[in-house]
């Protein structure tokens, strides 16, 4: 068993100690974040990176252990594989595929899944194994199975639970078929965005579970935190908590080459109009507006070209037809010229749902909430589940 150094453990107490003043941490998990701290679980090349700003920047043990070791106890991300472990080198890869998450968001997540003692979890997404060394100490090696698709993250994550003296069961398979040999879960916590809760994680989930995981559409990247809670009738409906933002389940990545055929030339036979909306008011990546529209614009990815703060073109495709719009945003006009062209005019429906939006005081995230039916299928609703989230 490795156990933390003293550099380690007053890092861990600094940590644990903030985390403790925020809220994120609470007391009943602070011996647990100061005896399994994120350190022993971090390889020695690692990209800390900037939410802010979007940009990885390399921290190598060997080569600046004091700052490998603020990035490891420091409240950020940490990027520990690129393209599916495909990248090589010191500098980032195109597409992160594998991080440590932020503590704070580590910390909240384990508050919000509301364990006690004798329960059993299955978490999605071992990544570095980080999170299932937290719950292995909490709840013992037996009550814990950890998923990952990834083998040779699972390797890694195996070989630092070992060193640290703790015995989750780490299996190495696709996280959406969960793992029905250690069922039923009486919580399931997902560490990966997904775009559809797999009715493999309802099924192993006991009535009365709670399932909780970063759901979104594919309007965004964006993922809200979701807290499911099962039903007799094997459906599971709760409320977004917050907004998170975590790496995608490898199946259910969007593959934006798929768009290619919606518009063999632009703008084709589309329709022409105006609009007075303005490129800000779609949101960025952290406004619940955005996730918002996704929610009552159904079937639909969005993406936006900026040219600066007020000018560019948002992109709307359908996911089940070659239906599209685009708006043309100009800097200092006050119209913004539409496209639209197929069997659904999207931009009408994101122009409906912000109308909605704002006609309901731009309610917050936490009023909304999901149903999800035994097949996956997922129903949006807003403030009850009863009230189902249409928008005419």
């Amino acid at each position: 068993m490795t156990l933390p150094s003293e550099q380690d453990g007053r890092a861990g107490d600094e940590l644990a100690r903030s985390l403790l003043d925020s809220g994120a941490l609470t007391p009943e998990w602070a011996e647990t974040f100061r005896a399994v701290p994120r350190a022993l679980f971090l390889p020695d090349l690692v990209w800390s990176y900037d939410m802010a700003t979007g940009r990885s920047v390399p921290v190598s043990r060997a080569e600046d252990p004091q700052a490998w070791e603020r990035s490891a106890y420091a409240n950020v991300p940490l990027v520990t594989q690129w393209d599916d472990g495909r990248h090589t080198g010191v500098e980032p890869g195109a597409v992160p595929t594998s991080s440590a998450s932020m503590p704070s968001v580590v910390a909240a997540m384990l508050r919000d899944l509301d364990m006690t003692e004798g329960m059993r979890v299955l978490e999605i997404g071992t990544g570095t194994g980080w999170n299932a060394g937290l719950l292995a100490h909490r709840l013992g090696g037996s009550g814990v199975v950890s998923v990952e698709i990834d083998p040779s993250v699972t390797k890694q994550a195996r070989d630092a639970l070992k060193r640290a003296g703790l015995s989750p069961e780490v299996v190495n398979v696709d996280g959406r078929h969960g793992w029905p040999e250690g069922a039923p879960y009486d919580r399931v916590i997902a560490t990966v965005g997904v775009r559809a809760i797999p009715p493999a994680w309802l099924e192993q989930t006991r009535p009365g579970g709670i399932i909780l995981a970063p759901w979104g559409t594919h309007h965004s990247d964006q993922d809200a935190l979701v807290r499911l809670t099962m039903a007799d009738d094997g459906s599971a409906r709760g409320p977004f908590l917050r907004m998170v933002e975590f790496m995608k389940l490898r199946a259910q990545r969007l593959d934006w080459n798929r768009f290619a055929r919606h518009i063999p030339e632009f703008p084709g036979d589309a329709d022409v109009s105006s609009t007075r909306v303005t490129l800000a008011e779609l949101g960025d990546r952290y406004e619940s507006v955005r996730f918002v529209i996704g929610l009552c614009v159904s079937d639909c990815a969005h993406v936006v070209n900026r040219s600066d703060e007020e000018s560019g073109k948002a992109w709307f495709f359908d996911l089940a037809s070659r239906s599209w719009a685009a708006v043309e945003f100009h800097s200092g006009k006050p119209d913004a010229t539409v496209y639209q062209s197929g069997s659904r005019s999207l931009w009408d429906e994101v122009e409906r749902a912000l109308r909605w939006w704002t006609d309901h005081g731009e309610p917050s995230l936490d009023r909304f909430g999901v149903t999800v039916r035994p097949d996956g299928s997922v129903h949006p609703w807003f403030e009850a589940p009863e009230n189902g989230l249409t928008i005419g």
